[in-house]
């Protein structure tokens, strides 16, 4: 299972910027797939994250309205659009599938590596 998360970058707040995770070894449809973050000095926060086989999703409050996630199932990706960046999104950014369907934003079993993302003031 490998999951490739790219797509960060500087910007400054208000922009926006767009995530993706590349994903294999897994059967897209019947795992979670989703988005952590990790600030210095914090813990990792699962903010994002979907099924796509029955559509459900998951937004943190902290970036509800102002990101969304997609799925492009025929290339196995996962995209995070993310708009109205503010100073306190800055953080490493990762991706994480589990098949279990419980396991949503939560206890992921498969992780890549992550992708930074800074947002000036």
């Amino acid at each position: 299972v490998q999951l490739q998360a790219s797509g960060g970058g500087l910007v400054q707040a208000g922009g926006s910027l767009r995530l993706s995770c590349a994903t294999s070894g897994i059967t897209f449809d019947d795992y979670n797939i989703g988005w952590f973050r990790q600030a210095p000095g914090k813990e990792r926060e699962g903010f994002s994250c979907m099924r796509s086989s029955d559509g459900s999703t998951y937004y943190a409050d902290s970036v509800k309205g102002r990101f969304t996630i997609s799925s492009d199932n025929a290339k196995n990706t996962v995209y995070l659009q993310m708009n109205s960046l503010k100073p306190e999104d800055t953080a490493v950014y990762y991706c994480a599938a589990d098949p279990r369907v419980s396991h949503m934003c939560h206890g992921m079993d498969y992780w890549g590596k992550g992708t930074q993302v800074t947002v000036s003031s």
